[in-house]
C-alpha cells in the first residue's frame, strides 16, 4: 500500500491504522496539499513514524497545487479543525529523517511499475499526485491496481457547499482524471464516512495504554473532536474508512458506477455518474453507499489499541477489557 496523504489529524489515524495492520505493508507514503501545506504534511508524517518507533518507510514530497492552479491557499476552516500545525496543536518530538529525494509522483509511477496489481493506492487528500502520475506514465493505467479514494459525494451535500467534498473540491479536473481513466477506484466518500463516528471515551481507551503514541494520538483527536461541536464529543472517520475499505470491503456496500465530476460553474467539484455513460457496460468506479459503522469504529479501536499497547508495559489487558465492553 502506498498513502497519499495531506496529513491532518484524521489522515494521521490512517497512517496509524495502515502502520498497525498486519494485513498491510506499507511500502511508503506521499505527501500533497489540502488540510495543510504539502510539506508541513510530510515533516507530521515523518514526525509521527519517528513518534511510532517506525523504521524504513520512505516519505516522498508530490504536489504542491492544483492541476490548474499554481499556488495554494489554505482555507481558515481547515486551520481550525486540524490546528495551524494539522496535528491538533499537538507537539511531537522533529524527527531526524528526511522526505526521499524522489518526488512523490515519481515514487507512484515507480511503485506501479514494480508492485503491479499487488500494489493499492490509498488516497486522502486531492487527487493531483495520483492524477498526475497517469498523465505523466499513461502506460501504467494498464497494469496499475486498486485506488481507494476518500473524497466525493454522491447521495448527500457535500461538506464545502452544497456539490462539494472537500478533497475533490481542491482539484476537481483531477478527480474527473482518475474517475474517467479506466483505472479500478473505490469512492469512499461522505456517504458512507459520516455514519462512523469515534468518540472522547474511544481516545480514552487510547490514553489508557499510557503510552506516548496513544497519549499523542489521544490528544490530536480530541482536539479535532472539539472543533466538531454539532456532533457531541465525537468526530467523523472520513480518511480512515478509506483505509479500512482497502482492507475490508466487506463492511461496505458499493455501487458500480461511471462517475465524472463537475469542473465548472457553481457545482464544480460534485461527483456524480456520467449521464453519456449510464448504458455502458463494466463501469470502473465503485461508490461506497452504505456501512457497517459497529464493525468499522470495532476494527480501527483493536488495530490502533494494539499499535499504542506495543510501546508500554501497561496494562492493556484492562484497557482491552473496557473496550470489549464500550
Amino acid at each position: 500500500m502506498i498513502l497519499d496523504l495531506d496529513t491532518g489529524i484524521d489522515d494521521a489515524m490512517a497512517l496509524a491504522y495502515a502502520i498497525a495492520c498486519k494485513e498491510i505493508e506499507l511500502i511508503g507514503v506521499t505527501g500533497t496539499y489540502g488540510n495543510v501545506y504539502t510539506e508541513v504534511g510530510v515533516q507530521n508524517v515523518l514526525d509521527i513514524l519517528h513518534m511510532l518507533g517506525v523504521e524504513g518507510v520512505p516519505v516522498c514530497a508530490g504536489e504542491e497545487h492544483a492541476i490548474s492552479k499554481r499556488v495554494f491557499e489554505r482555507m481558515e476552516v481547515s486551520a481550525r479543525i486540524h490546528g495551524e500545525n494539522g496535528v491538533g496543536q499537538v507537539s511531537m518530538e522533529t524527527s531526524l529523517k528526511s522526505k526521499e529525494s524522489i518526488s512523490g509522483v515519481d515514487f507512484i509511477i515507480e511503485s506501479i511499475k514494480k508492485h503491479g496489481q499487488d500494489l493499492v493506492i490509498v488516497t486522502t487528500g486531492p487527487l493531483t499526485n495520483l492524477a498526475t502520475a497517469l498523465k505523466t506514465a499513461p502506460e501504467i493505467t494498464e497494469f496499475i491496481g486498486r485506488v481507494v479514494i476518500m473524497g466525493g459525494a454522491l447521495t448527500v451535500p457535500g461538506n464545502v457547499n452544497a456539490y462539494t467534498e472537500a478533497n475533490v473540491s481542491q482539484d476537481p479536473e483531477a478527480t474527473k482524471y482518475v474517475f474517467e481513466s479506466g483505472v479500478d477506484v473505490t469512492m469512499v466518500g461522505l456517504d458512507v464516512t459520516q455514519r462512523s463516528i469515534l468518540t472522547t471515551a474511544d481516545t480514552q481507551l487510547w490514553r489508557k495504554t499510557g503510552s506516548i503514541g496513544g497519549r499523542t494520538y489521544a490528544d490530536m483527536v480530541d482536539y479535532y473532536i472539539s472543533q466538531h461541536s454539532d456532533l457531541d464529543s465525537s468526530c467523523y472517520l472520513h480518511d480512515p474508512s478509506a483505509v479500512i475499505q482497502a482492507i475490508h470491503p466487506e463492511y461496505f456496500t458499493t455501487l458500480p458506477m461511471h462517475m465524472t465530476v463537475v469542473t465548472e460553474g457553481e457545482a464544480a467539484g460534485r461527483t456524480i455518474g456520467d449521464p453519456f455513460k449510464l448504458r455502458d457496460p463494466n463501469p470502473n468506479v465503485k461508490v461506497c453507499l452504505a456501512v457497517d459503522s459497529s464493525a468499522l469504529v470495532k476494527d480501527l479501536n483493536y488495530t490502533l489499541l494494539s499499535l499504542f499497547g506495543e510501546q508500554t508495559s501497561g496494562n492493556v489487558k484492562e484497557v482491552e477489557s473496557s473496550l470489549k465492553s464500550h
